[in-house]
């Protein structure tokens, strides 16, 4: 079973060469610190901030830079900083190619819930909704059951939606997912986690192709 910095190692896995990604808040902003030294990856917050680099250590962080979660972060070499509209500008226009999101709640026919618990105070919708209306490839990144042990990969969302059949890839501390048309297709499963498990721990439509490989970290 993976922690959180385990299934920001594994997400790390899916960033490429290249790539212009956008990290949502909680487990996501982890990937920044995993991603192989080996390729250039530009990290976008949408307050404003083109290339983000990892999190900074402890004493060093400087309250002026600051993710949109109000988190602070370090900078790359030719980090650039602007105001929210150009920010947005370059998510509607679809210049971003990966979206790494956290997530309340996902169906298996792709929808996501990570904005709003009804009845309960949160910091509200942010960029979530313009980020998974305009992203190509969307991977979440979520504990496969709540605290009650209930699951997370439903059949249908019953929190509020922030995107429809929008998620392509889920990783949580049991397994790697890929959302397809007929549910969810089990691609890895955590060290030492076994496929009966998941089974147990997913409520959606769970679709199974064989042996599955325990996944590398």
């Amino acid at each position: 079973m993976l922690d959180k910095i385990g299934i920001a190692k594994r997400i790390a896995q899916e960033v490429r060469d290249g790539y212009y990604v956008n990290l949502g808040i909680g487990i996501p902003t982890l990937v920044a610190n995993y991603v192989r030294n080996d390729i250039s990856v530009e990290f976008q917050s949408e307050n404003g901030v083109l290339g983000m680099g990892p999190f900074p250590f402890e004493g060093e962080e400087d309250a002026d830079i600051i993710n949109a979660g109000k988190q602070t972060i370090t900078t790359l070499p030719g980090a650039s900083f602007f105001d929210s509209a150009t920010s947005f500008g370059m998510i509607r226009g679809k210049h971003v190619d990966l979206t790494i999101l956290g997530a309340m709640e996902v169906s298996e026919k792709g929808d996501i819930a990570n904005w709003k618990i009804p009845g309960k105070m949160v910091k509200g919708m942010g960029g979530a909704m313009d980020l998974v209306a305009s992203a190509e490839n969307i991977i979440v990144a979520m504990m496969h059951t709540n605290r009650e042990g209930e699951s997370k990969l439903l059949k249908n969302c019953s929190l509020p939606l922030t995107g429809v059949q929008c998620v392509k890839k889920i990783v949580t501390n049991l397994a790697v997912l890929e959302v397809t048309e007929n549910g969810f297709v089990l691609l890895e499963r955590a060290p030492g986690v076994s496929v009966e498990e998941i089974k147990k721990a997913t409520e959606g439509h769970l679709i199974i192709h064989g042996d599955i490989p325990e996944m590398k970290l």
